[in-house]
């Protein structure tokens, strides 16, 4: 006999390439802030590309310590900050959706709890929500510096504790590693032709976009219906 599926009690998604196409922007902003670095900066894109759901914070800590080998002072990892926010904030603001993902958004947040937990800073990743003008949607976005795991652990306790009736949908092995630590259920995104970062793991579902996840909920859980009521929004 099969076991019954758990009903998915929330959605949890990052924002960078799960709900935007905005991971090309913020790359672009990672070789100008280490143009000068001309030897190492094609790896330092590719460690951004390649770490989908990372802090900068983390990203800017890796760099100085494996590329430039060399300390990373908390002055120079504010500066570092505040100039790559003023190179990505507005072009996130303009970046297009994720195939599917506003329709997703608009179908699902009448119907149960959606949350964002990005590794953006929490005050910029609010500005480009409420400037995109999708903070309705949303029962809470959080940002870092809380770890993603921390903020997962966090909502599983507020939709009624049981970490299998929350899904996370992330689009980096940060996303997945926060999932794991909780034990939330886990759907990766990877485009089409785009590089695997969930190659050799084991997830619950991959979709190349938006379009593709209401199906991958249904068979993971008991979904709520259209018009089957609305879950309050703090």
């Amino acid at each position: 006999m099969s076991r019954q599926k758990p009903p998915l009690r929330a959605v949890v998604l990052d924002f960078d390439g799960v709900i935007v196409e905005s991971l090309d922007v913020k790359a672009e902003a990672f070789a100008i802030l280490f143009a000068e670095h001309r030897e190492h900066v094609e790896a330092i894109v590719r460690l951004h590309r390649e770490n989908g759901g990372m802090s900068r914070y983390e990203k800017f800590r890796i760099i100085y310590r494996d590329y430039l080998q060399r300390p990373l002072d908390p002055a120079t990892m504010a500066a570092l900050d505040l100039r790559f926010s003023s190179l990505v904030r507005d072009r996130v603001i303009a970046a297009p959706f994720v195939p599917g993902a506003h329709e997703f958004l608009q179908s699902m947040s009448g119907r149960m709890p959606l949350y964002v937990v990005s590794a953006t800073p929490q005050e910029e990743i609010e500005a480009i929500i409420g400037a995109r003008g999708l903070e309705a949607f949303f029962k809470a976005v959080h940002g870092s510096p809380t770890p993603k795991g921390e903020w997962l652990a966090r909502i599983v306790v507020r939709e009624g504790g049981d970490p299998r009736s929350i899904v996370f949908v992330g689009d980096g092995r940060a996303d997945l590693e926060g999932a794991r630590h909780v034990g939330t259920r886990f759907v990766g995104r990877v485009p089409a032709g785009g590089w695997d970062p969930f190659a050799g793991a084991e997830i619950d579902a991959r979709v190349t976009d938006l379009r593709e996840i209401s199906p991958v909920l249904h068979t993971l859980f008991m979904v709520r219906e259209p018009g089957a009521g609305r879950e309050g929004r703090t």
